[in-house]
């Protein structure tokens, strides 16, 4: 196998990670309302953690879009 093609191949499976980011995310809130809506009064107290699921779900996301990139262009 030729080195670009190795390149190539390895920035795909490293762009895996970004539509599984959007998985992610997707679970932390659909999982978020869930619990809002079972228990409406603890829901305020639970925002706080919504933003760091859905920003720990996108760094992993970005992360894997940036390895793609140095894959590619490195």
């Amino acid at each position: 196998m030729e080195a670009d093609a190795a390149k190539l191949l390895g920035a795909g499976l490293a762009a895996i990670g970004c539509g599984l980011a959007s998985i992610g995310v997707g679970n932390v809130f659909a999982k978020f309302l869930e619990g809002a809506l079972r228990n409406p009064g603890a829901a305020d107290a639970q925002q706080g953690r919504l933003f760091i699921g859905f920003a720990g779900a996108e760094l992993l996301g970005l992360l894997s879009f940036v390895v793609a990139a140095l894959l590619i262009f490195a």
